[in-house]
């Protein structure tokens, strides 16, 4: 097990597809996901935040996420397969530039299929929060960042000043930011 130090805005490799993890219980695969994992809790421990962690931002080119919600679940080549109608915005961390939030727009409602670390083939519907954090890790995966759905008039935000002003609301903003839905054909 390894705690790495993860890849910043600039790493090729964060502007890389990943490619598909073929056996998820090969020794590699296992040891990436251990060192998501680990390096994860290990930032928020130091941070007191993060929510999931892609392979890529820890310098491998797979196609996996490790995501602590509830529980942790390790997601093996996932894939959007459905969006909802509905959008709603919000304000996004990112362990990749630390000092930047970024309000990007994102599916309320989302479903994914991924392998487990088992290799069994699992769907999860997710909405609001869940469904904005594996948007966000997903696109990880695909060489996207946060910055690169940038959208708003003004949707960046210096960590420092966005603690100043919504930290006290949760990691989303303000309410009006955090769980409004928006129709996607009024936007």
């Amino acid at each position: 097990m390894t705690i790495h130090r993860i890849r910043l805005l600039g790493d090729p490799l964060l502007r890389m597809r990943c490619e598909p993890v073929t056996d998820p219980r090969s020794p590699a695969a296992r040891l990436v996901a251990t060192d998501l994992k680990e390096t994860l809790r290990d930032l928020q421990a130091r941070h007191g935040m993060g929510r999931g962690l892609a392979a890529p931002q820890i310098g491998a080119p797979m196609r996996m996420v490790h995501v602590e919600i509830d529980e942790p679940w390790l997601l093996l080549n996932p894939e959007i397969v459905d969006v909802g109608s509905e959008d709603f915005l919000a304000w996004e961390s990112c362990f990749s530039f630390p000092d930047l939030m970024v309000q990007v727009q994102r599916a309320y409602r989302i479903k994914v299929n991924y392998l487990d670390s088992r290799g069994q083939e699992q769907t999860i519907e997710a909405e609001g929060a869940v469904s904005e954090l594996l948007q966000h890790e997903i696109d990880h995966l695909d060489g996207v960042l946060a910055i690169d759905r940038a959208g708003a008039l003004d949707p960046f935000c210096l960590r420092e000043e966005w603690n100043k002003h919504w930290a006290a609301d949760g990691l989303y903003g303000p309410p009006t930011m955090r769980h409004e839905p928006v129709e996607a054909s009024t936007l």
